[in-house]
């Protein structure tokens, strides 16, 4: 047996066979990437630090519901939360988050626009406040750049990437 589970007057049971055990994740995988997600106990990254998280209130939403317009994250680098999650706070979506797609401001000076993979699946209207985290590339150099926490990098950066198998050598004085 597996987990149990009880919700609409039924309970649900997973069943589980002698090759169960095959199923479990051992040893790691090697790879340039960070295998971590942003902030969970492998990473160490504190989402609660205003470098990587800030509260605001949105002053205009698009009528998809995936593009958010922020002012005052003018402190914030270029493409900052891109991969990031943004999370409503107050207002009629309390509690439902989406996935950043991208993270760009129209012209210098400008508000910031956040766009989300797909909309939160209820409306947001302006005024209503919510949570942007930072996104994360898994590579080194955001780890160390950006979160100053390479030594908490869950990746392999110095491994050779796919072309080294193909390379041949080649005759002296050729290029």
């Amino acid at each position: 047996m597996g987990e149990l589970r009880r919700a609409g007057g039924a309970f649900h049971a997973d069943l589980r066979g002698l090759t169960e055990a095959l199923n479990q994740p051992i040893g790691r995988v090697y790879q340039k990437p960070c295998g971590a997600v942003l902030g969970d106990p492998c990473c160490a990254v504190d989402l609660t630090q205003p470098e990587v998280m800030l509260e605001g209130a949105v002053t205009a939403v698009d009528e998809a519901g995936q593009v958010f317009t922020l002012p005052g994250l003018d402190g914030y680098g270029p493409r900052w939360f891109e991969r990031g999650k943004l999370t409503v706070l107050i207002g009629a979506a309390a509690g439902l988050s989406g996935l950043i797609k991208t993270d760009a401001a129209p012209e210098a000076g400008a508000a910031r626009q956040i766009t989300l993979w797909q909309p939160v699946g209820a409306e947001v209207t302006p005024g209503d406040t919510i949570r942007i985290t930072a996104g994360c590339d898994k590579s080194f150099a955001s780890c160390q750049t950006k979160f100053g926490n390479a030594l908490n990098f869950q990746g392999f950066p110095h491994i050779p990437g796919d072309d080294w198998l193909i390379r041949t050598p080649k005759p002296k004085g050729s290029l």
